[in-house]
């Protein structure tokens, strides 16, 4: 379509076997042990770039087994859980709060929820990760001095960035549910810029 892209685009997987899944490993790195099969649960992450405008995405799809006419409800289910902690990270969006504030307040909500969260949103805009409250990073799930003491404020755009961990039955590990949409938060609360993914998209498409 012509457009630029500001960060490489990966694809990796999970699946049912005893290799525990790395999020830092992208599939150019390891093609050779990552051929998609079937039955393979398939992560996406990839940003483009349109009008000085930076976006950030991570799509999750299923490639359906010959057996198989939808995605698994253990997998659905999982899936569901991180929805859940979007729901429950923008949910505490208020104007003057820091990053650090809703980090804190997302996190302990979501696990009297029962759930196991990893929160690490970040503004966007003219940068992949613009000016604005860090809330919550990759490999810091407490306060972040400085970028996460900044406090929100409305008319700002973010890239909700999470993870849930949840265990599989039938694949004997634990497997992580990676999401990421792209949303502003305004005078009403905050709204994605267009939709979000509700459900595991499957491979070929059920119909």
């Amino acid at each position: 379509m012509g457009l630029d892209t500001w960060f490489h685009p990966s694809v990796s997987l999970q699946r049912a076997d005893p290799e525990n899944f790395d999020h830092l490993r992208t599939f150019s790195k390891r093609p050779e042990r990552q051929v998609i099969e079937k039955g393979d649960l398939l992560h996406v992450d990839f940003g483009i770039s349109y009008l000085r405008l930076n976006t950030d995405q991570q799509q999750h799809f299923y490639v359906l087994k010959d057996d198989e006419t939808a995605v698994p409800k253990v997998l659905q289910q999982a899936y569901k859980n991180s929805s859940r902690l979007q729901d429950i990270l923008t949910s505490n969006f208020k104007t003057g709060s820091t990053g650090n504030e809703i980090l804190k307040a997302s996190l302990e909500q979501a696990k009297e929820e029962g759930l196991n969260p990893s929160i690490y949103t970040h503004p966007i805009g003219t940068h992949g990760h613009a000016a604005g409250p860090t809330i919550g990073m990759w490999d810091n799930q407490g306060a972040t001095k400085g970028r996460g003491d900044y406090p929100l404020y409305e008319n700002t755009a973010y890239s909700i960035e999470l993870n849930t961990s949840t265990e599989i039955p039938g694949w004997n590990k634990i497997i992580r549910i990676m999401l990421e949409e792209d949303g502003v938060f305004g005078p009403n609360g905050f709204y994605y810029l267009d939709g979000r993914q509700k459900e595991i998209k499957s491979i070929p498409r059920s119909k």
